[in-house]
């Protein structure tokens, strides 16, 4: 049985007449009569009765009517479904973002826009470390990712930049230098105890952290180590040091925390990067990368 022998069927029923069925179905007589015979014997079941003036439908027709035009109208439906997914109209999109980008003003942004004009395409979040959502993309698990670090030799990834972020001081309340009204210099914090993320988390701005203090002329104490950035500001709550963050950051209220502006001489960023594959992306991973690229932060 093919479809085509439901839609026959279907046409013959609706219009209770094969001649005026063949005329909508753009073909002739004959050969209806003879599929829809061929699909009674198949079926073993008698679906029409022949009248003098048209036919009708058997009690077996009108159970097989109804399932047919459902089997049709899902069928229409699953064609339909796969057309808006190869458009980038459905399906599924996969994305990453470290904790840190999460703050940036473009990220939620970005999500709140690319589900107004996808409305029908799932979208998938995963907050992990830059390293974890490298792998991630690497074995499609998802399609693209906010990170802050160089992704390091990854030929099959695209690294497309959005924008380099100022860095801020974050500071225990009870500080000296918590009242600072200008911006800091990075040597400021020469003898403080520097709280940052593990280096395998954020190796980029780990190392730059560090490159930054040695132009300023001195080597940090490193004190404690974080898995995630947010997490540091938890251990400057307690006292337990100073550290650096992106300036959207700044806007997350932590008790006892205080945020200062670092001084441009530091030549310290922290780099928003949306990194995706180059092959193997979905419609819908496309059209979220090109919307990121139309909509590049000023």
């Amino acid at each position: 049985m093919e479809l085509r022998h439901l839609r026959y069927f279907v046409a013959v029923a609706e219009a209770a007449h094969i001649t005026r069925a063949a005329e909508r179905l753009g073909i002739q007589q004959p050969p209806l009569s003879q599929q829809i015979q061929a699909l009674e014997r198949e079926l073993e079941v008698q679906l029409l009765r022949r009248l003098p003036r048209g036919v009708e439908l058997t009690p077996a027709g009108q159970a097989f009517l109804d399932e047919a035009r459902a089997i049709l109208a899902r069928t229409e439906a699953a064609v339909a479904t796969a057309r808006r997914v190869a458009r980038g109209e459905a399906g599924r999109v996969g994305l990453g973002f470290t904790s840190s980008a999460s703050f940036h003003p473009f990220v939620p942004r970005l999500i709140r826009a690319f589900r107004a004009a996808h409305p029908l395409v799932e979208l998938a979040l995963e907050e992990s470390g830059t390293v974890e959502l490298v792998d991630a993309l690497h074995h499609r698990r998802i399609d693209a990712a906010f990170v802050r670090s160089p992704v390091g030799d990854a030929a099959d990834l695209a690294i497309f930049p959005i924008q380099q972020e100022a860095m801020y001081v974050a500071l225990p309340s009870g500080h000296r230098l918590a009242a600072a009204t200008e911006a800091l210099p990075l040597a400021a914090l020469q003898g403080e105890t520097l709280i940052l993320y593990r280096r395998p988390v954020g190796p980029g701005l780990h190392d730059a952290i560090i490159a930054a203090c040695a132009r300023a002329g001195f080597s940090p104490t490193i004190g404690q180590e974080a898995p995630r950035m947010l997490s540091t500001l938890s251990l400057v709550a307690a006292g337990l040091g100073v550290t650096l963050v992106p300036a959207s950051m700044s806007r997350l209220e932590a008790e006892g925390v205080v945020y200062c502006a670092l001084d441009t001489a530091a030549e310290l960023q922290a780099p928003l990067n949306l990194a995706h594959r180059r092959s193997e992306i979905s419609a819908a991973g496309r059209a979220f990368v090109a919307l990121v690229r139309r909509s590049r932060a000023d």
